[in-house]
């Protein structure tokens, strides 16, 4: 099979998920402390198990947040709201140590610097209209689908915990059909198999999966695979804050630096930096300079300007990409607090953020995701 032609899979999970939980209640304690002091410098992680979340890290702030009704409050909209689920915002104990940021690090932060090393990726392509990758843009689609059947009574029996899966076929390098769906959902133990497996196709799948990708006599669904799925959550799983980054990006498309987004502040460029590359590569894309493209940005700890910027169109591109990379450095500012300020990151928009992926989504808060600047790219290039 010629590289042009292959087969994809992405995944995506509910807010349900362990991992997710995790990520949702470090970002909601980051919004609590960035609404009330935008200068906070938070690095939060949460621990979810059986009966405890537990949070830990580093945040220095002039405010007060209870952390522990911030936890409880956040499972509680997630759903776990029943002692039966195995997990339940009610009686779960919550746990918490917190210190101040290392001076050390500080020191850098303040002058402007990035607040550590490291490597970050954007991508976008003209897949979807959202620009980016199908597998990985329907699976979040299905997962938010399954959240709302089980949220809006439509599926009643289903439980938060799910995860989604979706594997497209590619012919001459564009998506030809969807193959694949797999959805794995926390259940009631009550419920016929054959019922679930039924309604997930009907209300969740086909109301989400374009028809014109879809070939009835070859695609495949496998719903619930086990067979039963009853204990899930934090008793079925341990969650751990930063544990689903390619959910978080791109599915799996394309490269990816390491760093983790929630619970930390935009001065933390595994966050701030990625967002940035994402808005690059959106709008290279958007301009038409490439069909699909990779942005990769690096830093070394309290130095302000990145190290490195790489701009990969994978052959697609339509200028030189000295000049493409030239007109990036002149139209976005790379420096951490240029970032903050170009990109209005010092808002409590982060909790949101923290399911069903951090790109791709409309939504005004997200301004990574703006095409703002596809003309000026286009005129600075010279691409007509």
């Amino acid at each position: 099979m010629s590289r042009m032609n292959y087969f994809f899979t992405s995944e995506s999970v509910t807010e349900g998920h362990p991992d997710k939980i995790a990520d949702q209640i470090s970002d909601a304690i980051l919004d609590a402390i960035i609404g009330k002091d935008p200068m906070s410098r938070v690095a939060c992680e949460t621990l979810v198990t059986t009966g405890l979340a537990f949070v830990a890290g580093e945040i220095s702030t002039s405010t007060y947040v209870e952390i522990p009704s911030i936890v409880r409050e956040t499972i509680k909209e997630i759903g776990y709201t029943r002692a039966k689920y195995g997990f339940d915002y009610e009686t779960c104990a919550v746990v918490t140590s917190i210190h101040e940021q290392s001076g050390d690090i500080a020191m850098g932060v303040d002058t402007g610097g990035a607040g550590d090393q490291g490597l970050m990726f954007g991508y976008a392509c003209n897949e979807t209209p959202e620009l980016m990758p199908l597998p990985i843009s329907l699976a979040h689609k299905l997962a938010m689908k399954l959240t709302e059947a089980r949220k809006t009574d439509v599926l009643p029996y289903l439980r938060p915990d799910g995860k989604t899966q979706v594997t497209v076929e590619y012919r001459n390098g564009r998506p030809l059909r969807i193959d694949t769906v797999v959805i794995s959902s926390q259940h009631s133990p009550d419920v016929h198999l054959k019922d679930l497996k039924e309604d997930i196709i009907e209300q969740v799948v086909k109301p989400v999966i374009p028809r014109e990708l879809v070939d009835e006599e070859h695609i495949k669904y496998y719903i619930n695979p086990t067979g039963r799925f009853v204990t899930g959550g934090p008793m079925g799983d341990t969650g751990l804050t930063g544990r689903k980054i390619i959910v978080d990006s791109y599915g799996g498309v394309g490269s990816h630096g390491g760093g983790a987004f929630s619970g930390k502040d935009p001065t933390k460029v595994d966050r701030s930096g990625a967002y940035m590359a994402r808005h690059i590569a959106k709008n290279i894309v958007a301009a038409g300079i490439a069909e699909k493209v990779e942005v990769q940005i690096a830093y070394a700890i309290g130095v302000p300007e990145p190290v490195s910027l790489l701009i990969d169109s994978f052959g697609t591109t339509k200028v030189p990409p000295e000049k493409t990379a030239a007109a990036v450095r002149k139209i976005f500012p790379l420096t951490p607090k240029g970032i903050i300020e170009f990109l209005n990151l010092r808002r409590p928009i982060y909790k949101k953020t923290a399911a069903y992926g951090h790109f791709g989504r409309e939504d005004a808060d997200f301004t990574w995701e703006k095409t703002d600047k596809a003309e000026a790219l286009k005129k600075e290039v010279g691409l007509k």
